[in-house]
């Protein structure tokens, strides 16, 4: 009689990583999916597009002033004879560099302040002081006046387009922080006082190690939808500047500067303002949602499921 040994092999369980986790709850957020898909869109048409059409966006052709859509000129022309879909082409190339480097500059400050005064309690109150008074200032005169002050200065120094972008990234990333570091506080008071923590703590690691190491990365999720976020607003911020009239100048267009050069031409050729328009419109949106999406994906309680 002889015995007979079945060996089973253990179940191996399919272990998917975090990004994997991650997408796939993107993915089940329809409204993410389509703003991530219009948002590439976007990006990919502002900056592959002059490519393809190839028109000069500062061409000026007075035979061909103020028409309507044709095949020449999709978007039609202005009173001066530019082409608007060249223009509002290079327009997106301004308007998404400015609200990328406005949102990374005011991430930036906003997590190194939330960090900071969540993690180290003696300096908690002075830079909640200084948030609280960031936030009671009257953002949108602030910022006309310190364009007011100093756009002729850099304009001197680096030239009339880059000393007006430096200006407008600037006043944008220092007014647009505080939102971003009240939530990194948060999170940090919540992280802090965790047990790991305590033992990275204990075993003689310095301050700024348990920061980078254990602090930074569990609150890597609200710093990406304060980001995602962030585009929004330097996008909406350079516009409403730009369309005030002291934003780029006219030669060197934004979206902004597209909607203040064509509101005197609303009557006679709508499109000047629908193109620009609708620019901003799909941007801001489908940041908006790709946002929302990315909030929900990052949510404990859906990674669960």
């Amino acid at each position: 009689m002889t015995d007979t040994t079945v060996a089973i092999a253990p179940a191996t369980e399919r272990k998917s990583s975090p990004l994997a986790d991650l997408w796939r709850q993107f993915r089940a957020h329809p409204g993410g999916v389509a703003g991530l898909a219009v948002f590439v869109f976007i990006v990919a048409a502002v900056y592959l597009g002059p490519f393809i059409h190839t028109i000069d966006p500062n061409k000026i052709d007075i035979r061909a002033k103020n028409q309507g859509p044709s095949f020449a000129h999709p978007f039609g022309t202005d009173n001066l004879g530019h082409d608007m879909l060249a223009q509002v082409l290079a327009g997106g190339q301004i308007s998404l560099a400015v609200g990328m480097t406005a949102m990374l500059l005011s991430l930036f400050l906003g997590t190194l302040v939330g960090v900071l005064a969540g993690y180290l309690k003696r300096i908690d109150g002075p830079l909640m002081r200084l948030t609280d008074l960031f936030l009671a200032l009257p953002l949108l005169p602030l910022l006309l006046v310190i364009i007011m002050l100093f756009r002729d200065t850099l304009r001197a120094a680096f030239g009339p387009e880059t000393g007006i972008f430096i200006l407008i990234v600037f006043v944008i990333g220092i007014t647009s922080w505080m939102h971003t570091a009240r939530i990194v506080r948060g999170d940090v008071l919540a992280v802090k006082s965790q047990e790991f923590i305590l033992a990275a703590k204990s075993s003689g690691m310095h301050e700024y190690r348990v920061i980078l190491k254990h602090i930074l990365p569990n609150v890597m999720s609200s710093i990406m939808v304060s980001a995602t976020l962030g585009i929004a607003s330097a996008i909406i911020t350079e516009s409403a500047l730009s369309f005030l009239g002291l934003g780029f100048p006219s030669d060197f267009p934004t979206w902004g500067r597209l909607l203040y050069d064509g509101a005197n031409f609303l009557q006679i050729n709508p499109s000047r303002v629908l193109w620009p328009g609708l620019a901003i419109s799909l941007t801001v949106l489908s940041v908006n949602y790709i946002g929302d999406a990315i909030r929900d994906a990052l949510d404990p309680r859906m990674l669960k499921r």
